[in-house]
């Protein structure tokens, strides 16, 4: 019958009582047993390389031929290894940073996972944790690598999805920042708006629940009267009171609307629209102001009066 031991930690600093000279000089010996741990192989170049007033604890290349940097600490990971990390990676224009610390913290755990994120995708950030073992009143320990955090395709893929929603948000704010401009130099209507995140931004009727939204997305630009005022029936009501009015209300804009009822929906809304036109696509930006700006002055125009009499309805 197989005999059955029982495994018991060991003090990292009774097998290495130094982590410059002792530690880090055997992990660049023995580096295969981090490289069976992270599925790629590390080739040590040199030990305390010198990155300005610092010294990385080991440089070296994987296997594709891109720099490694790993940096030690038989301790509880902290702000300054986490500094120091950092400045390594850029400073050799290293592409994989390996951190290896007796106690990972929490807090860095999730700085490692944001940086995997955020940075592109042949840069990656290991936060591996190292424990010395052996088997009860046994002599010989042996030492346990363990990926805490490291990259992931799923993890990368969250980072460009962060990257290009903070993005969109911020050419919709940049495109509704110069609309709001140029529409001020020929109208007060968007005097008290402030330039959107959102694919849209709103101006008053004058009248809560039914207000003149403009928006831009990336098929389209549009100027709508949308109507919610939190009730199905009261939308309905609103839409058809402004329906009955159609041919003069639409003698008023100039141009012909698309009214929209959406019966099976809660609100209703009525359209007039520019295609083939992309937010996202700065060289549309002057055509589709020129147009929003010119369908928020003949909406407005048309809608005011009706949503006032609307208003005024029991």
């Amino acid at each position: 019958m197989t005999q059955i031991g029982r495994l018991e930690k060991v003090d990292l600093r009774s097998i290495w009582r130094r982590e410059a000279a002792d530690f880090t000089t055997w992990l660049a010996e023995n580096i295969s047993y981090l490289n069976e741990v992270l599925g790629f192989e590390i080739t040590v170049h040199k030990v305390e390389e010198n990155v300005g007033p610092y010294r990385v604890d080991i440089y070296g290349e994987d296997d594709a031929g891109n720099k490694v940097i790993i940096e030690n600490q038989l301790q509880k990971t902290d702000h300054t290894h986490l500094g120091q990390l950092l400045t390594y990676l850029v400073n050799l224009e290293a592409k994989t940073a390996i951190w290896i610390s007796a106690g990972p913290v929490e807090e860095h755990q999730q700085v490692i996972e944001w940086l995997n994120e955020i940075t592109p995708d042949d840069v990656s950030f290991y936060l591996v944790e190292v424990k010395g073992l052996r088997m009860k009143g046994e002599e010989t320990v042996a030492p346990l690598f363990s990926i805490v955090e490291g990259p992931s395709v799923e993890r990368k893929k969250i980072g460009s999805e962060k990257k290009e929603y903070a993005q969109r948000h911020s050419v919709r704010k940049d495109f509704w920042a110069q609309f709001i401009n140029a529409l001020n130099e020929k109208s007060s209507l968007a005097r008290n708006v402030a330039p959107s995140r959102d694919n849209w931004i709103g101006l008053a009727l004058g009248m809560t629940g039914v207000s003149l939204n403009l928006v831009a997305t990336r098929e389209d630009a549009r100027a709508e009267i949308y109507i919610n005022r939190g009730d199905a029936q009261k939308n309905k009501k609103a839409f058809d009171f402004l329906y009955d009015q159609k041919e003069a209300i639409e003698a008023a804009a100039g141009v012909e609307l698309e009214w929209d009822r959406m019966d099976d929906l809660v609100t209703s809304r009525i359209t007039l629209g520019k295609r083939e036109v992309n937010i996202f696509n700065s060289h549309d930006w002057p055509a589709m102001t020129e147009f929003l700006i010119d369908a928020a002055l003949c909406m407005h125009r048309a809608f005011r009066e009706p949503v006032q009499q609307l208003r005024r309805l029991p």
